[in-house]
């Protein structure tokens, strides 16, 4: 009987004769019992088999959670590999590689470039944008100086000032890109303060670069929090002349007056263009550019915000095209150099006359004389 049993069966009765013990104790086997016996085997058997099974579920689920996280950690290394267990061999390869490329043999100099490159390169942009902030401050600085010279109202002139945004997202950054660079340069050696360096930079990257799902909105985030005009907001502050005193802050022109709309615009206005234009102070050959066009020009303000207009531009040495009606001729005369007449006879055609303004004050001259 056991002769024609098959090899394959065969092997497995020694395996089986050790379990005996185990399965029936101290029961004796008799004809008798034999097919209970064999009943209990089998529910035995099939008991630790179902244990097993749920074992081996349980572990390669656990090999495959593990992978995953490898995968979502590394996944330009895993990118030919996916989570499941048929992919052991490669990631056993992998590891095989990890171990032969003795990666603690270049740990130290991890941290040298990450100390010598990376850290740095982050203080050298923190410090760029710190000069780009410096810089606003000093145009902001040149203005005033100009600002100063004129009164704003009898007795009083405006300055204008910068202060640091409340805005979240530009706070967080700055305090992120200061905690990437603080004692990094003079440094600990401790290797969670380098792992802690390398994640805080990591994450300022990953924004700049665009994490997945949020690419867009990494986008605007980053240039929001790279525009170092987006640090600041602006005021204006009116200040006695004679103490320095404020003696009213403008955050915007709500509840003003036109005529206070009208110069506050003005000095908005200026101020804009000096900052745009990079006006350098004091220079009689500057080569920032400083032509503006204005269209319709003080056509509708008071005589006084008008002329306060014409001498805070005059200040800045700003060049100036006024294209505007005759009704303010009286008060923009002084400032002008040059004038263009335009005139319509009968609605068909219009002539450019090209006068200095001594030629216009001549002709205004003979034309009241005669």
């Amino acid at each position: 009987m056991v002769e024609r049993t098959p090899e394959p069966v065969r092997a497995a009765f020694p395996v089986l004769d050790a379990l005996v013990p185990e399965v029936l104790g101290e029961q004796v086997l008799t004809i008798e019992g034999c097919d209970s016996r064999e009943r209990e085997s089998r529910e035995w058997l099939q008991a630790k088999i179902d244990a097993e099974d749920k074992g081996l579920k349980r572990l390669a689920e656990k090999i495959t959670q593990a992978m995953a996280a490898y995968r979502h950690a590394y996944p330009l290394d895993t990118r030919e590999a996916d989570a499941s267990v048929a992919s052991a061999a490669e990631y056993l390869l992998m590891l095989e590689r990890l171990r032969t490329d003795d990666l603690p043999r270049f740990e130290k100099r991890f941290k040298e470039l990450l100390n010598e490159n990376t850290i740095r390169e982050v203080a050298a942009f923190q410090s760029q944008l710190m000069m780009e902030q410096q810089s606003i401050r000093d145009r902001i600085d040149t203005i005033n100086r100009s600002l100063r010279d004129i009164d704003y109202n009898p007795g009083r002139y405006m300055v204008l000032e910068p202060d640091q945004t409340p805005d979240a997202e530009v706070r967080d950054f700055r305090q992120d890109l200061r905690a990437c660079t603080e004692g990094a340069l003079t440094g600990s050696e401790d290797d969670a303060y380098s792992e802690a360096k390398f994640l805080q930079v990591q994450r300022i990257i990953e924004r700049f670069r665009g994490r997945d799902g949020t690419t867009e909105l990494d986008r605007r985030w980053t240039m929001k929090v790279t525009d170092v005009r987006a640090w600041f907001t602006f005021s204006a502050s009116e200040r006695w002349r004679e103490d320095d005193r404020e003696h009213e802050h403008y955050t915007d022109s709500g509840g003003k007056s036109g005529g206070q709309k009208e110069k506050l615009a003005y000095t908005v206005l200026a101020a804009s263009l000096a900052y745009q234009f990079g006006l350098e102070w004091g220079a009689m050959r500057s080569r920032s550019f400083r032509f503006v066009v204005i269209d319709e020009a003080f056509g509708r303000g008071s005589d006084e915000s008008t002329r306060y207009g014409l001498e805070l531009f005059e200040r800045l040495a700003l060049q100036l095209l006024i294209v505007t009606p005759l009704q303010k001729i009286h008060v923009i005369e002084p400032h002008v150099a040059s004038v263009g007449f335009v005139h319509n006879e009968g609605g068909q055609r219009s002539m450019l006359r090209n006068l200095t303004i001594d030629q216009y004050r001549a002709e205004q001259a003979a034309a009241r004389t005669a």
